[in-house]
């Protein structure tokens, strides 16, 4: 089986499949250097922020974040539907008929009390077109599995493995699985997209939403789906979102018609709306009331909600100086308002809700930052990592043999017409442009940064 491959656009579900909430009432736009302190070397263990907004995030060689979607199902059991996402870079590729693949195998188990376990395993195959595509940290690979089990308490183990070495990842999750009775609603399910049931027996057609974080700036959005059971006539469940000190931001309600057994319908919460940082949502009230965390983040690939951090991540971002200088000096109040101006004079396809020079980007410091520990710190603050983060991968790379004193590392770049030398001494781990490499590479950013979307 082929997996679900490239950028999982968060698209609009057709209008025919969409019920539409009730109209709420909305604060203004939260400024983004109002948020929860965030570390940088928080920002290189995303697992930890996935596990703190409760998602099923597995650390280790393979890692992936997962959640679980909870629905009535047929007679008296409940369905769940488990789903996973990755990225392409935690697998191991190798070259196949002219593309790279890769394979990697999911085991899972629910288990009970008194009960045999629930297992099922299953190994896929991911296939792209370069390398490049290797490399890719965003979330790229999806899986999704889905279980018909009776209303109890059971744990979920999740395993990622790499059938072709011992590298695997695991999680485990305890999980309180309901029963839906009349004038219930479902737990709120992240989705990139849906299409709504009206019986409890059709099956759930959804593209989960693992992460379900929203990119701040752009046209991002994060969809909602509950569902409603057999209300004897029309309903309104409220729909709060609170910001990390406890402050709504948002109020809305779903509108449930009534006298049918599953009414399904769709929460939006734009990125433009809410401020950055953690955010609670609760869906209906009291006891019965569902909440669930998400984040808005300056991109949804890399989630950074701290607006200092963010400048410092940028200093090798290949644009024009002034659209930096302009988000240096702002003042508090104008920080979102030149965010979303930077997006988009950054932004190479304006069609998509990405910005993909922003993801590339990022994507590189992230590589940056893993390849180059050997010169001590944080990788992508080496001089190879600036290199490498404008740059991009070289077409030659040389390196001097280990019984030299000196070290010397070459770098060729064929589009630029730069060939770049790092020195340093043996025993001596970092690594230094020459002056002379300093002079071309400045020349080389130079053209990169007035077209930042050649690369």
């Amino acid at each position: 089986m082929e997996s679900l491959l490239g950028r999982m656009l968060v698209r609009s579900v057709p209008l025919a499949l969409l019920c539409a909430c009730a109209p709420g009432r909305q604060t203004p736009a939260g400024s983004p250097g109002t948020v929860t302190d965030q570390t940088l070397s928080e920002l290189f263990s995303l697992s930890s922020v996935y596990q703190r907004l409760g998602r099923l995030a597995g650390t280790g060689p393979i890692p992936f974040v997962g959640n679980v979607a909870i629905l009535a199902g047929r007679g008296d059991s409940t369905l769940l539907e488990v789903g996973l996402s990755f990225e392409n870079r935690a697998l191991s590729f190798q070259r196949d008929q002219g593309t790279f693949a890769a394979r990697y195998r999911v085991d899972m188990s629910l288990s009970r009390t008194g009960a045999s376990p629930i297992a099922v395993s299953k190994t896929e195959v991911v296939r792209v077109g370069s390398f490049q595509e290797t490399q890719r940290n965003e979330e790229s690979i999806f899986f999704q599995q889905e279980f018909l089990v009776a209303p109890g308490s059971y744990v979920l183990t999740l395993v990622v493995r790499d059938p072709g070495s011992s590298a695997a990842s695991r999680v485990e999750r305890t999980l309180e699985v309901p029963a839906f009775g009349a004038g219930s609603t479902s737990p709120p399910t992240m989705v990139y997209e849906v299409r709504s049931r009206t019986s409890v027996a059709d099956s759930f057609h959804v593209v989960l939403n693992p992460r379900g974080t929203v990119s701040h700036g752009g046209r991002d959005s994060l969809y909602l789906y509950v569902e409603g059971y057999r209300f004897s006539g029309p309903t309104r469940v409220p729909v709060v979102v609170r910001d990390d000190r406890d402050s709504v931001v948002e109020r809305t309600e779903i509108e449930f018609a009534g006298g049918k057994a599953v009414e399904g319908r769709i929460v939006r919460l734009g990125s433009d709306a809410p401020p950055l940082g953690e955010l609670s949502i609760v869906v209906g009230e009291g006891p019965s009331a569902h909440k669930l965390k998400t984040l808005v983040s300056f991109a949804r690939g890399w989630v950074v909600t701290n607006y200092e951090n963010l400048l410092s991540l940028l200093r090798f971002f290949p644009t024009e100086q002034g659209l930096l200088n302009s988000l240096r000096g702002a003042k508090p109040a104008d920080r979102a308002r030149l965010w979303k101006q930077f997006w988009v004079a950054t932004d190479p396809i304006p069609e998509t809700a990405e910005n993909e020079a922003l993801d590339r980007y990022f994507t590189r410091l992230a590589i940056a930052n893993e390849r180059f520990r050997d010169e001590g710190g944080e990788g992508w603050r080496t001089e190879r990592g600036e290199v490498f983060i404008t740059l991009g991968e070289p077409d030659q790379a040389f390196e001097t043999p280990p019984a030299t004193d000196r070290r010397l590392v070459r770098w060729v770049y064929n589009e630029y017409r730069a060939v770049l030398d790092f020195e340093g001494t043996m025993g001596f781990s970092r690594l230094r442009l020459t002056p002379s490499s300093r002079s071309e590479f400045a020349r080389a950013r130079a053209r990169a940064s007035r077209d930042p979307r050649r690369r």
